[in-house]
């Protein structure tokens, strides 16, 4: 039976180099990184659209990457460093892409990362099936693009 790291006993080999327990316990909030609690929003923020319009967001895929790749694609008229969507071709569902890190770099604090996570995954939902933002979240704020 697999238990949580919290629950298992961390033992020392006899030259007490072994294994060790973490500086800080596991439930704490300090324990996640932050590339696992930018995963952690971003989940969130996809299970509310979910309830809300489960016809657009059960056939996209969504990816988290650290950083958009340094060349851009041909077909891709406008950049943008913080997100990115796919249309659907060939058999290859739709795909929205978050890059992690220029949105840290971007929003440094807790609570503006939440909205610049929402107002990307909204727009892109928007751009994928052509219609306006404020239709799929009337409190869109147009920040990220």
């Amino acid at each position: 039976m697999l238990r949580p790291p919290w629950q298992t006993h961390i033992y020392r080999n006899r030259h007490g180099r072994g294994p060790r327990t973490p500086m800080f316990g596991t439930r704490l909030p300090r324990y996640r990184t932050r590339s696992g609690m930018f995963d952690d929003m971003v989940s969130s923020q996809i299970r509310r659209l979910l309830a809300a319009w489960p016809q657009f967001v059960k056939p996209v895929q969504f990816a988290v990457e650290d950083v958009p790749p340094s060349a851009p694609a041909p077909w891709e008229p406008e950049r943008s460093a913080t997100s990115q969507c796919y249309a659907a071709n060939h058999g290859i569902p739709a795909r929205i892409v978050l890059y992690r890190m220029p949105m840290q770099m971007h929003h440094p604090s807790k609570e503006e990362l939440e909205w610049a996570i929402r107002d990307a995954l909204v727009s892109r939902l928007a751009e994928l099936y052509g219609r306006r933002p404020e239709e799929i979240d009337p409190d869109w704020t147009g920040t990220e693009l």
